[in-house]
C-alpha cells in the first residue's frame, strides 16, 4: 500500500468517531493520573488527537474532507487561551470536557503538541483556508510560539525542546517572523550542542519520546528551507536512530531498557507499526493492509539510514554503557547499561527514581513464540512511588542494585505531588513483576531468595541487606510469589496493613541491597555486605573481573 493509500485507511477509521456537533473526536478517556482531574469518565473530546485528525483530512486532498477540517481547526483555535495576562496563555486543555482552570496543573506542553499541527495545516494547505479561519489560525500559532518562548525548555527535555525549535522555526518562515526563526534555530543549535557534549538524549532510550523527536526532526528537516536547520537535523536523528538499533533485540522484537520514559513495558502496537514504517518493511510485524498507520507519519520523510537496518535482524551478543546525565558541575553522573544475547537482555540505570515511566532494572527473555519480561517497581498503595530510588552496578547478566528514599521527593509524578516528608500508606512494597508471555514462567521463593525459570533461562535475586524502621515489627523479609491480571510477580512487602502515616523524616534506616544474576551464573553469584551507621555497601564476586559495588545510605535522604 502506498503513503497515501494507509493515510486514507487512517482517516476512515477515525471518521466514525467524529462528533459534528461539538466539532471534535469523541474517544475512550484514559489518563496518566496527573494534570487532568476527570474521574470515572467514559469519554472525552481530545484536542491533540482531533487536530491531528483535521491535519490528516486536509492531506488526503479530497474535496469532501475540507469542510470537517475547517470547522475542526476553527473549534481548536477557540479552545486556546489567549490571554497574554493569563498564567496559562498559549496552552490548550486536554479535552473540551475539562478547561484549563480545572487541570491539576495545566499541561503547558499542548503549546507545542497542537502548535506544531496548526502551523503544518496551514503550511501545507493554508492556501485553502477561508480568510477568516487563515488569520485565526495565524494568530493561534503566534500565541503558541510567545507561550513556547516564554517558558524556554531547554535541551534536556528532549522531546519538548525538539518540538518548540520545529513549532518556532516553521512559523517563522511561514509567516516572516525573524524573531520566532531565530529562536528556533537557537533552540535547534542548543540541542545538538548539548546532546554534542553529553552523548546522549537526556530522555535516553525511550520508545515514546525518542520516536517523537525522530517524527519531528524529520518533519521540520522536510519542511524547513534553512540548510543550516537541515544539516543538524540530519546530526539529532542519526544520533536518535543509532540509540533506537543500538537497543533493538531481535530476538524478542523489543526495544530492550533501560528506559528513561516509557508508557508501556512491551512495544504497543503504534511503537512497531512506526518502526515498521521507518524501516521500510525490514520489521515486519502487520500485514501492511492492517498497518496501525497513523496520520502524522504521512510526508515526515521519517526512514531509518540504512547503516542501521541490520541491527533490527542482527542476532549478536553485546554490552553497552552511556552516560545520559551529568549535572551543570560535571561531577554527578547517571549512567545507563544494557547487555544482550541472542536470547535476552536485561538493562540497569545507575541511579534513577522509580516512577511510573523509569523502567530502572528491565529483562526481556525470548520465550518460545513470545516475549516475557521482567520489571523492578516500588509502588505506593498500588501505584509506582517517586521517591523510592534505584541504584544499581551491571556487569553482563549480573547486578547489584538497591532501593533507597526521599523525603522530599514526588508521590506518583516527580514534580507535580511531592512528599513533604510523610505518606498516608496502607501497603509499600518492592515487586518483581513478569509480563508478557507467562508460558513456561515458573517462580519460587526460598525466604530472602526468589528463583525464576523463564523458558529455561535460571533467573535468582537475594535480599543482601533488608531495613525499614517505620516501628513495624518484622522478623524475616521474604519474597511472595502471587498472579494477578495476566502478571506473575513476586514480592518483597515493606508495609502492609491499615492505613498510617511513614515519616521518612525521622527514619534510622530505609533501604533494600539485592544481587541479581542470570543465566548459568545465577545460582553462583555471592556478595557480602558492610554496614556502618550511614551506610550499607556491597561486594559481588565476579571470579576473574574486579569485583562489582554498590554503596547506599541507610538513611533517606533529602534532595
Amino acid at each position: 500500500m502506498s503513503d497515501s493509500d494507509m493515510l486514507l485507511q487512517a482517516v476512515q477509521a477515525m471518521d466514525g468517531m467524529y462528533n459534528r456537533e461539538i466539532r471534535m473526536l469523541a474517544t475512550p478517556f484514559k489518563s496518566p493520573g496527573y494534570h487532568t482531574t476527570l474521574r470515572q469518565v467514559e469519554t472525552v473530546h481530545p484536542t491533540r488527537e482531533t487536530v491531528q485528525y483535521a491535519l490528516a483530512l486536509l492531506d488526503t486532498e479530497l474535496p469532501e474532507y475540507e469542510r470537517r477540517a475547517f470547522d475542526i481547526l476553527e473549534t481548536i483555535v477557540s479552545l486556546q487561551d489567549t490571554n497574554p495576562d493569563q498564567a496559562t496563555f498559549g496552552i490548550w486543555p486536554w479535552f473540551y470536557e475539562e478547561p484549563l482552570s480545572r487541570m491539576s496543573p495545566p499541561d503547558w506542553n499542548w503549546a507545542d503538541f497542537i502548535g506544531k499541527n496548526l502551523v503544518l495545516a496551514a503550511l501545507r494547505h493554508g492556501r485553502r483556508f477561508p480568510e477568516a479561519l487563515r488569520q485565526s489560525v495565524r494568530q493561534s500559532v503566534f500565541c503558541a510560539c510567545d507561550a513556547i518562548m516564554k517558558r524556554n525548555v531547554g535541551p534536556h527535555y528532549t522531546n519538548i525542546a525538539v518540538m518548540g525549535a520545529f513549532v518556532t522555526l516553521l512559523a517563522g518562515e511561514l509567516y516572516g517572523r525573524r524573531d520566532y526563526e531565530r529562536y528556533g534555530l537557537n533552540r535547534l543549535n542548543g540541542i545538538v550542542e548539548f546532546t554534542r557534549k553529553l552523548g546522549s538524549f537526556q530522555e535516553y532510550n525511550s520508545p515514546t519520546y525518542t520516536i517523537v523527536a525522530v517524527l519531528e526532526l524529520s518533519k521540520l528537516k522536510t519542511e524547513t528551507r534553512n540548510e543550516q536547520a537541515k544539516a543538524w537535523c540530519d546530526e539529532l536523528l542519526d544520533r536518535a536512530w543509532k540509540m533506537i538499533a543500538d537497543h533493538f533485540h531481535a530476538g524478542t522484537k523489543q526495544w530492550v531498557g533501560p528506559h528513561s520514559r516509557s508508557y508501556s513495558t512491551m512495544l504497543s502496537d503504534r511503537t512497531k507499526a512506526f518502526l515498521q514504517v521507518a524501516t521500510d518493511g525490514q520489521l515486519l510485524y502487520f500485514p501492511w493492509d492492517r498497518l496501525p498507520y497513523e496520520g502524522e507519519w504521512f510526508k515526515s520523510g521519517v526512514r531509518c539510514p540504512s547503516s542501521y537496518l541490520r541491527c533490527f535482524t542482527g542476532r549478536m551478543e553485546k554490552s553497552l554503557t552511556q552516560c545520559y546525565f551529568r549535572d551543570e558541575s560535571g561531577e554527578e553522573k547517571k549512567w545507563a547499561t544494557t547487555f544482550m544475547t541472542s536470547d535476552y537482555a536485561l538493562g540497569t540505570f545507575s541511579r534513577e527514581i522509580m516512577w511510573n515511566q523509569a523502567t530502572c532494572l528491565l529483562a526481556y527473555v525470548r520465550n518460545g513464540g513470545g516475549t516475557t519480561y521482567m520489571r523492578l517497581r516500588a509502588l505506593h498503595d498500588g501505584y509506582d512511588f517517586c521517591s523510592a530510588v534505584f541504584t544499581a552496578a551491571q556487569y553482563r547478566e549480573q547486578v547489584l542494585f538497591g532501593v533507597s528514599f526521599l523525603t522530599n521527593g514526588g508521590d506518583t509524578h516527580p514534580a507535580l505531588d511531592r512528599i513533604d516528608g510523610t505518606v498516608e500508606a496502607s501497603d509499600i512494597r518492592l515487586r518483581l513483576e513478569i509480563g508478557g508471555n507467562l508460558n513456561n514462567v515458573n517462580a519460587v521463593s526460598a525466604g530472602d531468595r526468589a528463583a525464576f525459570a523463564l523458558d529455561g533461562l535460571n533467573v535468582q535475586v537475594a535480599t543482601l541487606f533488608a531495613a525499614f524502621d517505620d516501628g513495624t515489627d518484622r522478623e524475616r523479609w521474604e519474597w511472595e510469589i502471587g498472579r494477578k491480571d495476566e502478571v506473575c510477580f513476586a514480592d518483597l512487602v515493606i508495609y502492609s496493613g491499615d492505613k498510617k502515616t511513614i515519616d521518612f523524616r525521622s527514619m534510622r534506616e530505609a533501604v533494600f541491597l539485592f544481587s541479581m544474576a542470570l543465566g548459568e551464573k545465577a545460582s553462583r553469584f555471592e556478595a557480602v555486605v558492610e554496614h556502618d551507621s550511614e551506610r550499607v555497601r556491597a561486594t559481588g564476586d565476579l571470579g576473574e573481573r574486579p569485583p562489582l559495588t554498590l554503596i547506599l545510605p541507610r538513611k533517606p535522604q533529602t534532595l
